[in-house]
């Protein structure tokens, strides 16, 4: 209902200001005296948020165009106070910045559902400068594992940078442990923590602020099996393609040439066929077909891929599909790419 006033604790719509923001003061003429501003933390993380122009692209969503994709994130900002867009030099790109990976894959995931459909780049830390010195965000991770797993996360977060603050023993026979690490240290490690833990640790971890830049920090040590050609994925294709990998996806699906459809155990990625056919011959042996068995693959969801991709991949998101593919889809444009930036 309308009303003139309200009282200490009601919840009111204001109306006849179009731009009054969450921390901000509405007073009277001849009677500012605002109130202190609620501070709000700044965003430690970024992504490029893009137009999906994938071989599929426009297939699947509802909003497809550059203007869908700026109206909504800049909707999006108008009550998720914590979140920065940015337009960029591109008119099909804009820089989306949140409090953490969680953060921006809730907008994500919400945006997906909604008909979205969309690209976006590996997520990025925020640095800042100060007295001349960059300075990077830094989590306080807490984990509780069992006292077998104690040498594991040591050796993996040792490696990320992180520094151990506190540890002690629990009754139950586990340990607590608390880090402070770079926010870019925990960027895809939460699967290597489920896989060295079998699956029986607990973590997690918030913010704690910005402390100088503690250096490099290990890359994805994985490559990317890429599909070689635009087609249907085939059991005979995928049962000579599982050898060098982890697959990603099964028989039945359409893949386009430069999409990941696996995770390579060497560092370099490995273009992969598995699209291909069984010649058509007379010839034909008891059995042969039932040999080809295949090794259950595994279905990343939207997290996972976020964090399995890296610099040169992106994660296309539809509301039916989510796709991880290369930046450049050619194999012969990447390897001229590759050369490039190398000579560079």
């Amino acid at each position: 209902m309308e009303a003139q006033s309200a009282a200490l604790g009601d919840i009111v719509a204001v109306s006849g200001i179009a731009d009054l923001n969450i921390g901000e003061t509405a007073c009277a003429l001849g009677e500012a005296d605002p109130l202190p501003f609620v501070k709000i933390d700044e965003p430690t993380v970024s992504m490029m948020f893009i137009v999906n122009n994938s071989p599929f692209a426009g297939r699947e969503g509802k909003y497809v165009t550059s203007r869908n994709l700026r109206d909504r994130l800049f909707k999006e900002i108008e009550t998720n106070v914590a979140m920065r867009v940015e337009e960029t030099g591109s008119a099909d790109t804009f820089k989306v910045s949140g409090r953490g990976e969680l953060h921006l894959s809730i907008l994500i995931e919400q945006m997906r559902r909604q008909g979205y459909e969309f690209q976006v780049s590996p997520p990025t830390v925020i640095y800042k400068e100060k007295n001349g010195q960059r300075m990077e965000p830094i989590e306080l991770l807490m984990i509780e594992v069992p006292d077998s797993y104690v040498g594991a996360i040591m050796e993996k977060l040792g490696s990320r940078k992180a520094e151990l603050i506190n540890m002690g023993a629990r009754e139950s026979g586990t340990t607590h442990m608390e880090f402070k690490i770079p926010a870019r240290g925990i960027m895809g490690y939460r699967s290597e923590f489920l896989t060295d833990t079998n699956g029986n640790g607990i973590m997690n971890h918030v913010f704690d602020g910005y402390e100088p830049y503690r250096g490099d920090i290990p890359s994805r040590a994985q490559g990317s099996l890429v599909a070689h050609e635009t087609g249907e994925s085939t059991a005979y294709g995928l049962f000579y393609a599982q050898d060098r990998g982890r697959m990603f996806i099964g028989p039945g699906v359409e893949v386009y040439e430069g999409m990941i459809v696996g995770a390579s155990p060497k560092a370099e990625d490995i273009t992969v066929n598995v699209c291909k056919k069984k010649h058509v011959t007379n010839t034909r042996s008891s059995g042969a077909d039932d040999a080809l068995k295949l090794t259950p693959h595994s279905v990343l969801s939207l997290e996972q891929s976020l964090e399995f991709i890296t610099q040169d991949e992106l994660v296309e998101v539809t509301p039916k599909n989510i796709r991880m593919r290369k930046s450049i889809l050619g194999k012969e444009e990447r390897m001229k790419n590759w050369k490039k930036k190398n000579k560079t």
